[in-house]
Parts: structure tokens; sequence; C-alpha cells
């Protein structure tokens, strides 16, 4: 039964991967151009309506080798990246919970773990294509973490016995330092190069993702894996175009999925 459920979240991961990704091409455009792609998707380069066997969340792009099979021009990774670690995510976070023992409490926190890492790989995917960070899901994603450090408390505190005697201030003290820890960072990076290093919604993401984490060393790890990701992958091509600014949004999420997978 734990396998089949893991099985179906990497299969739900997958579509929703691939809805995400449409639904940030589809805000940016409807932002910047007042338009809408309409309510089917369709290639990028040729327009042209896709069949719902070229729609197939990673199946299809990789039988079509990452082409159009209308105009021959690449989809890009973005789409597939998106499909993947969403089905890798959610598939992952199915093996925290016991289908069989979990509580209703369990599967409060599980559904708003699920919630909010969409939410971050929403974020991850409009930042790596647009550089920006949109502050309404920004705010979303800050209320989900907020819910989470309240679900992750009662739970802690409902384990312990009457009269409580071993309830310590350490479970609200420890994921508000962790949100401290690892936005305050940014934020601090931030102000002191004036936007010019990470941008004005980088902190607030952090501050998110550090709250969810709820706990400081895992917001070390995920400031660690964040930093280290961004230095290997996205430091090089900023140093050739001259350029002082890495959008840290996707690496900030890879370093959450870390903290919270192996940290947690």
């Amino acid at each position: 039964m734990q396998v089949l459920f893991c099985l179906l979240m990497f299969v739900f991961g997958a579509g929703l991967g691939s809805f995400l990704c449409c639904q940030v091409r589809r805000l940016r455009r409807h932002e910047k151009h007042q338009k809408s792609l309409g309510p089917r998707s369709v290639c990028l380069h040729c327009g042209k309506k896709l069949r719902w066997y070229e729609n197939i969340p990673l199946i299809s792009w990789c039988l079509q080798k990452g082409k159009c099979r209308h105009c021959g021009k690449k989809i890009g990774l973005a789409e597939i990246l998106a499909e993947l670690s969403a089905a890798v995510a959610l598939a992952t976070l199915a093996t925290r919970v016991n289908v069989h023992t979990a509580t209703p409490l369990e599967w409060g926190i599980f559904a708003a773990t699920v919630i909010f890492t969409l939410i971050l790989l929403f974020l991850a995917i409009y930042d790596g294509l647009y550089g920006e960070l949109p502050t309404v899901f920004l705010t979303i994603s800050i209320i989900c973490a907020i819910i989470i450090a309240a679900l992750k408390v009662w739970a802690s505190f409902s384990n312990l016995h009457p009269p409580y005697s071993q309830f310590s201030w350490s479970l609200i003290l420890e994921p508000l330092g962790s949100a401290l820890l690892l936005g305050g960072l940014y934020l601090v990076l931030y102000l002191v190069s004036r936007g010019r290093w990470v941008g004005d919604g980088d902190w607030l993401l952090a501050t998110a993702i550090g709250l969810a984490l709820g706990r400081p060393f895992a917001a070390l790890v995920a400031l660690f894996a964040a930093n280290f990701a961004a230095c290997l992958i996205s430091a090089p091509s900023a140093i050739k175009r001259h350029s002082h600014q890495i959008y840290f949004g996707p690496f900030l999420v890879l370093g959450y999925l870390l903290g919270a997978f192996f940290m947690n």
C-alpha cells in the first residue's frame, strides 16, 4: 500500500509539474501582454495546439526528444525539469507518512507540506524563467509556512503527557530561529548589495522556507545546498555576462527540498 501511494504521488506530481509550468507561462503572458495562451496547451514556437498524447508528463517529452512534433523546435528544459522535480518531490514526501498508522494531524501536515512544495516549485519556475518572484505567491508561501510550523508544534505538544511538564519553548523558538537565520541572511545580502546580489523577494522566500523547515540545522543545510548549487551552476554564466545578480529562487527551493527530505 505504501509503495502504491508513493507511485500515485509520483504520477500526480508529474502532472502537477506540467500544470505549474504551463500556468507560469500563462501568468507571465497575461501580465506582460494581457493575453492568454488559451484553454489548451500549445507550442510556444508555432502555436499549434497539442494533442493529448503530446502532453503526457515526462513520457511525451522523452518520446519526442524534447522537440515539437509540428515545427521541430526544442521545447526547452523548463517543462521536463518541472515535471520531474514535482514528481520526485511528492513521491519523496509520500515516503514520510505511513498510510497505515498516520493520524489526522499527520495527514494535515502532509497536505500542507505538499501545497507548500507546489507553491515553491511555481516560484522556482517563475524565477528561473523570468528572474522575478510574484509577491502574491510569496505571501501565500509564508502563510503556508506558518500553518506548517503551527501544525508541527501542535503535533509535538500533543505527544506530551499531562501535566505537559516536558513542554519546551524550543518547540516555538526553533522554527522562528530557522526563519530568522535563513531569511535574515538573505535580507542582509539584499540590503548590503542594494539588490545587486539577490532580489528583493529572495529573503521573503528564504523566510518561508526556514519557517517550514522548523529547525536551524535544516535551515543551514538548505543554505549550504542553495549557495553551493548557485555557485556551481549559475555563477560561471553570471561572471561571463558581467552580472552580479543570481536568481536564487530555484536554488533556495532545491535547498528546501534537501533540508526537508534528509534533515527533518
